[in-house]
């Protein structure tokens, strides 16, 4: 299911909260610039994939 924002997912998919939680600061960091473009946990695990291997997002 997608949601409106990355706030919105973690209020409902509590996976999805321990999943960033367990990120590095820098790659929660880089999440946080663009909420708005995370609408799943598919979506929040790609992004942080990408963040991880330091390509452009």
């Amino acid at each position: 299911m997608d949601y409106r924002d990355m706030y919105a997912l973690f209020r409902r998919e509590p996976e999805a909260k321990r999943f960033f939680d367990g990120l590095p600061a820098h790659v929660q960091d880089q999440l946080r610039i663009r909420p708005n473009g995370i609408k799943n946990l598919e979506g929040l695990k790609n992004y942080a994939r990408s963040v991880l291997r330091g390509e452009p997002v």
